[in-house]
């Protein structure tokens, strides 16, 4: 059975001070966020906003959702907002190209930061009014919510589904929990009772916010409407007739309002009278194009999804959902929880139903889950922090620092190192793009004037025009439009471009390079005499810089054997991925020899430190296998020898190994010292610690080899 929560006296706190905290702690989790994790992240937000704010000649890639109406606008309207903002202020501050393009990426980042914040805020809030103002499951709930590496990984990203996850649980912050207490309170006197007073006054306005809330929640995501269809479901069975009026005539009323709103935004966007929520239903579902991006289990929000969310919280979520199904009923707080838990079982179930699967499609549950992990935490990690003094505890003391370092270390990574090389290679363009721009700043230049890069990459490897920011460099990478319209039989043997080119690479570069491989540029288009670039539409120019992923470079070699294309620059990507194609460094191969010569120079400086810092380490060894040496004959010395030798041997010993001076190297003569010092510990002609000359080369000794000769060069 579950443990009452826990109400006990807390030092108190100020709501507006935990929200500053939270801000704060977002911005930074924002700006250290390094990471690739989906294109959605910018092709459904980023991309769009950015045309709405500069225009469709900024080069922004407008991906084949947007031109068949299935996502709303009012999501990339938010980021356009700050687009135009930030533009502002970099004009205000004189800002030059590189220091403009810098604010425009962190803006969007920024204002995301102050959403997650907001969801943050209000996962607490609701904690509160669950298990009290000052319970110690209300700061556990907080505490897992800013300790969970997906929260960080994840909520600070520009992904409709934060913004999705943020929206949901201010909306269930407002939701009249009343209406669906343990009661039914169908009678009339209790309907004449609820008529005009304050509290209905309040818990009106609340409810009028909180169905508001959850119309743009459905219209972002329409699959946010099963945590509402399962709310109002509970509110209809408990509520009497006059609340199940109000709810009727309310949801009726903000519904109305927030699609008429998003409908004329809509119309504004496109051009074209359209509804994006059930063209999204359609294609999904009618259409199935959601498999054309993948198939998964029928279990996997059961064994991937819910572990991915909770990592390790998740042994005490179950736990959670447990005692909330099996708790009776007896108070408000009980039902507010059993609600929850049955909001988390059958959305993920619901969703188990289609074939396209991913984690970030149930990420709105997760505040819930935190709420519900909570007691579970607090009955097992409490006796063992407030008892200093009991070892009884230690376990569950190593238990919960092991935990919190487990939960630091995944955030770290993924944030910062696994799949970096996305983002870092737009910089290095955006880099050489400044750059070479810098250089033609004293000829003439117009609106063409820029670099071209070409991506061969799974499509939608990188982010684009958000990150490219410089509508003057000009790209294209491999496309994946899904095969709408199609029949069964014409679906089954669809490929898109990315298949195509990773099926056969030299007879895609053949068919669909400008030229073919017969005629290669042999000078960027930056350079003096450079190429103009052409306008076909069927085919891609070669490009000053490509880029692909490692695990192509041995398919593009001897390809491009004859061309002037050679490695300019290699960035570290990740240590794994489950998608062969994405596999090793993200390289770049450029046409202008002085950035090759420029990075073959970095590459063999880097080459000679390492070889240095290898031989370092290796000269620190031998010091430390002499002084382990020195050690060892010294007691042996003390052991064996009489007293009267021992100050004459210790002077010696003493003036041998005193001094990093003394040392000698094999091929120095040998002191009387070390002569000396052999002859009396049956050292052989050269000291055994010390690999012979042609081994310590690299090559073959005909003297058998010491133990720890062997330690040390395997």
């Amino acid at each position: 059975m579950s443990s009452p929560p826990s109400r006990r006296y807390t030092p108190p706190s100020h709501a507006s001070n935990i929200f500053l905290f939270l801000l704060a702690f977002r911005l930074l989790n924002a700006l250290a966020v390094r990471t690739f994790f989906q294109p959605d992240e910018f092709f459904q937000s980023l991309e769009p906003a950015w045309q709405i704010a500069f225009g469709k000649d900024q080069g922004a890639w407008i991906t084949w959702e947007w031109r068949h109406q299935l996502r709303s606008s009012l999501h990339p309207l938010l980021f356009a907002a700050i687009y135009k903002a930030a533009d502002l202020l970099a004009s205000v501050l004189a800002l030059g190209p590189a220091p403009r393009a810098e604010l425009l990426i962190v803006a969007p980042k920024t204002a995301q930061a102050v959403v997650s914040a907001i969801g943050d805020f209000y996962t607490w809030k609701l904690a509160r009014r669950v298990y009290g103002t000052g319970s110690r499951e209300a700061w556990t709930t907080l505490a897992v919510t800013v300790l969970n590496p997906w929260q960080w990984f994840c909520s600070t990203r520009t992904l409709s589904n934060s913004l999705e996850t943020t929206i949901t649980i201010v909306a269930l912050d407002l939701w009249p929990w009343q209406w669906s207490g343990t009661g039914t309170g169908g009678s009339r006197d209790n309907e004449r009772q609820e008529i005009g007073t304050e509290k209905d006054r309040s818990l009106l306005r609340s409810l009028r916010q909180c169905l508001s809330l959850a119309a743009l929640a459905c219209i972002l995501r329409p699959t946010n409407v099963l945590i509402w269809v399962t709310l109002a479901s509970v509110a209809w069975l408990r509520t009497s007739w006059l609340q199940r009026k109000i709810l009727i005539r309310e949801v009726a009323a903000c519904g109305s309002a927030l699609v008429v709103v998003s409908t004329l935004v809509d119309r504004l966007f496109y051009g074209v009278w359209t509804f994006p929520p059930l063209r999204f239903l359609y294609f999904n579902i009618a259409q199935s194009l959601a498999i054309f991006y993948g198939r998964n289990d029928w279990h996997y929000y059961i064994s991937q999804g819910y572990p991915l969310l909770l990592t390790t919280a998740l042994p005490f979520a179950i736990v959670g959902l447990y005692r909330a199904f099996i708790a009776p009923a007896r108070d408000l707080q009980t039902t507010i929880r059993v609600q929850l838990a049955a909001v988390c079982v059958l959305m993920p179930a619901a969703l188990s139903l289609i074939s396209h699967k991913e984690v970030r499609f149930i990420y709105p549950l997760l505040p819930s889950l935190h709420i519900l992990a909570a007691p579970p935490l607090v009955q097992f990690f409490l006796p063992a922090i407030r008892s200093q003094s009991s070892r009884a505890y230690t376990p569950q003391r190593l238990t919960l620092i092991f935990l919190v370092l487990v939960n630091l270390v995944i955030a770290v990574y993924t944030t910062i190192f696994h799949m970096s090389g996305p983002l870092d290679v737009l910089s290095y363009l955006r880099g050489q793009h400044e750059v070479h721009f810098q250089q033609l700043s004293g000829r003439e230049t117009t609106a063409e004037s820029g670099i071209t890069a070409g991506f061969l990459m799974p499509c939608h490897s990188t982010p684009w025009r958000s990150h490219l920011v410089h509508p003057t460099i000009h790209a294209w990478a491999l496309s994946c439009e899904p095969p709408i319209d199609f029949n069964e039989t014409q679906k089954a043997a669809y490929r898109d471009e990315a298949d195509q080119f990773y099926d056969d690479p030299g007879q895609f570069l053949h068919q669909n390079m400008a030229g073919g491989l017969r005629y290669l540029p042999r000078r960027p288009s930056y350079g003096p005499g450079s190429r103009s670039l052409g306008n076909s539409q069927s085919q891609h120019e070669w490009p000053d810089y490509l880029i692909f992923f490692a695990q192509l470079e041995s398919t593009l070699r001897p390809l491009l054997r004859g061309s002037s294309y050679a490695e300019c620059w290699r960035t570290w990507n990740t240590h794994w991925h489950d998608d062969w194609r994405r596999q090793g460094d993200i390289v770049v191969w450029c046409l202008d020899s002085a950035e090759q010569d420029t990075w073959r120079a970095e590459t063999h400086r880097r080459v000679q430190e390492s070889r240095e810092r290898q031989f370092d380490r290796i000269v620190e060894a031998f010091e430390k296998e002499a002084r382990r040496q020195q050690e060892r004959s010294w007691k042996a010395l003390v052991s064996s020898s009489p007293s009267s030798t021992l100050a004459s041997w210790r002077r010696s010993v003493q003036s041998r190994f005193s001094s990093p001076s003394s040392f000698r190297w094999p091929w120095r003569k040998q002191s009387r010292s070390a002569a000396l010092w052999k002859k009396f510990h049956g050292f052989s002609r050269r000291a055994d610690w010390i690999p012979s000359w042609p081994e310590w080369l690299g090559g073959k000794s005909k003297d058998k080899k010491s133990p720890f000769d062997r330690d040390l060069w395997s």
